[in-house]
């Protein structure tokens, strides 16, 4: 029987998959090749989760892998109808990035109520002016989804003494649904986007939805960016609607030096690196790996993105809710 074909969609540095050497016969290719290839791959691993090359590609004609699996959180970018109408099973990272993002957010949380950039500015100033910071623990947060990334920054909010509200697309247990987000944001200091792209999380930061803040609010996303209306969240901003914000993603990156964001008052910009620590390509490459000997051995796979969700369904999650809100 001929080793399975891995099929990688390539970037700079490659993953390493020694591991699979006389298991599979690894194809690495780069976008311009992939719709060629596809058809003699058994799996495809999306190392560059930046192209969009496989959204492109799967349409064409020809056998495709039976399994994707993206190294990253996100699949929004490899989704197509196609790809979600076939038998492929689909895969993330679910489980590297997830307390990496939460320490993120949390020095965010930090920074803000500290004034550090204030601090750092007044500093390369040579200026000594006294300020009070904000005290953390007691403050409100409302963190919106609740799935693994959403919980993890809960977890560590609440170890800081915040009085955190978590949201997802339906009210369980301990979580509250998205018609919850209104009356909950209007209350808050925090509000931290870890939001799916999905049809109903595009665009759902708005002008309307910054209205509702407190002047003394700040918001933070970590999601996706095409989750917010930038020229809302700068014009809430510059007409101090709220205290500042902090985008880690957005809608169209890498963010360009041209961009009027970079301007923003009360905007602290970050490129896309929340959850990227020392070690974190080893650490997808070897998820992968472990995953592929599940496959290899007939076992099932973990992190199955449900593909007209678009995220991985959380386990407490009714199989009778079908909505595409926040998870």
């Amino acid at each position: 029987m001929p080793e399975p074909v891995v099929l990688v969609l390539d970037a700079d540095p490659s993953p390493r998959l020694g591991r699979l050497t006389g298991r599979a016969r690894v194809v690495r290719t780069r976008a311009a090749g992939l719709a060629a290839r596809l058809p003699d791959a058994d799996v495809l691993l999306v190392w560059d989760v930046t192209s969009d090359a496989v959204r492109e590609a799967w349409p064409g004609g020809g056998p495709r892998p039976r399994w994707v699996h993206a190294a990253s959180a996100g699949v929004d970018r490899l989704l197509c109808p196609e790809l979600a109408a076939s038998d492929t099973v689909l895969t993330n990272a679910r489980g590297v990035f997830e307390r990496p993002v939460a320490e993120y957010v949390a020095g965010l949380v930090l920074a803000f109520a500290k004034d550090l950039p204030t601090t750092l500015a007044l500093q390369r100033e040579r200026r000594w002016h006294h300020r009070e910071g904000q005290q953390v623990a007691g403050s409100r947060a409302v963190v919106v989804g609740a799935g693994p990334v959403g919980r993890e920054i809960t977890r560590l909010l609440h170890g800081l003494g915040v009085q955190v509200a978590l949201v997802g697309r339906s009210a369980r247990r301990t979580i509250h649904g998205i018609e919850d987000l209104g009356p909950l944001a209007a209350r808050a200091d925090w509000v931290i986007s870890a939001v799916p792209l999905t049809p109903s999380t595009y665009g759902m930061f708005d002008t309307r939805f910054f209205g509702l803040l407190q002047p003394s609010a700040r918001f933070i996303n970590v999601g996706r960016g095409a989750s917010v209306v930038e020229a809302d969240l700068v014009s809430a901003l510059n007409r101090r609607w709220l205290a500042g914000a902090a985008l880690d993603v957005f809608d169209d990156e890498p963010l360009g030096p041209d961009s009027p964001l970079w301007d923003v008052p009360g905007l602290l910009i970050s490129p896309h690196l929340s959850g990227d620590t020392v070690g974190w390509r080893d650490r997808l490459g070897e998820q992968f790996v472990a995953m592929y000997e599940l496959w290899a051995g007939g076992g099932p796979l973990p992190n199955v993105v449900d593909k007209h969700r678009g995220y991985v369904p959380s386990t407490d999650t009714s199989a009778k809710e079908e909505g595409t809100s926040p998870e």
